[in-house]
């Protein structure tokens, strides 16, 4: 059976933080009367952390010469390399994330809590940490690097193990991302279907992912930002080879080493350029996504 009328009819009322007639409620004057004013200060200061190094950053960019240090061959190589791997790594967490980021809305109990843990245990580990326990299970002497070896296969120092890195720490953030909006969708809506005789897989189709749609692509672009960030743990595992394995990260760390703080500078507002680009997407998209 079709479900989509069934879809059209309830989703746009499914949807968090949107009224019933499918318009944002006004919070402004409730806003007003429940904040405190003295917020604005720490709240100031927090800014200025965050946007105080970046604009001193910004500041000393050499804008004159900024287009023959991007225009490097190391440059580019280096883009082509962040760009490629991350678009890999973020499908691969798609892939494996979105099934994961379902059960976990579905299933309750300790051993679900268990597997959560464990999910967002590189979240927490430090980037060297983490490169050395890549090393120890996928490198040549690893638990899955013998049975690659094996079969001829070796991932170390190679565009797979930057893959397999990106992976290890962009997963947590796509599934966290999309458990929240898979979370939110309605329950009633998905067992109307079910007593309507629609399958598991059509009300997941039909239902639960269109409806969770906005939050997944949120997840995917976080997934991808945090991908293209990468340095500790690539480095630690993967090394740094000019077009296999050094990303932007690596080749600004390699052009601070060797006394070209200028190189470093205009590859810095490369991958700046490339992560306001990502807010820019996450903004439009997951705003188009969303039912009028």
């Amino acid at each position: 059976m079709s479900l989509k009328p069934l879809r059209d009819e309830q989703v746009r009322d499914s949807m968090p933080g949107r009224s019933v007639s499918g318009k944002s409620a006004p919070l402004s004057r409730e806003a007003r009367a429940t904040t405190p004013g003295w917020l604005w200060i720490p709240a100031s200061m927090a800014l200025l952390l965050c946007a105080g190094p970046v604009a001193a950053l910004l500041l000393n960019v050499p804008w004159t010469s900024l287009p023959e240090l991007l225009g490097s061959g190391a440059a580019r190589t280096a883009l082509g390399l962040s760009l490629a791997t991350s678009l890999c790594s973020t499908l691969i967490c798609v892939l494996l994330g979105l099934p994961l980021a379902v059960l976990f809305s579905k299933l309750q109990g300790p051993w679900i809590q268990l597997m959560r843990g464990v999910l967002l245990i590189p979240l927490v580990l430090s980037p060297v940490v983490s490169g050395i326990a890549l090393l120890y299970f996928w490198g040549r002497q690893g638990i899955a690097g013998k049975l690659l070896g094996a079969a001829g296969v070796d991932v170390g120092y190679s565009p797979a193990a930057v893959v397999i890195v990106q992976v290890f720490v962009s997963l947590p953030f796509f599934v966290v991302a999309s458990l929240n909006s898979l979370s939110a969708v309605d329950k009633d809506i998905e067992m109307a279907a079910a007593t309507s005789g629609a399958g598991p897989t059509a009300i997941l189709r039909h239902i639960t992912l269109p409806l969770a749609l906005p939050g997944i692509v949120a997840g995917a672009l976080l997934a991808f930002a945090r991908s293209l960030g990468e340095y500790g743990a690539t480095i630690t595992f993967a090394g740094s080879i000019e077009g296999r394995t050094r990303t932007l990260p690596l080749q600004i760390e390699l052009s601070l080493n060797s006394n070209q703080p200028q190189a470093a500078l205009g590859i810095c507002l490369m991958l700046i350029a490339l992560y306001l680009l990502v807010l820019l997407l996450a903004r439009l998209g997951t705003g188009r996504l969303l039912p009028r």
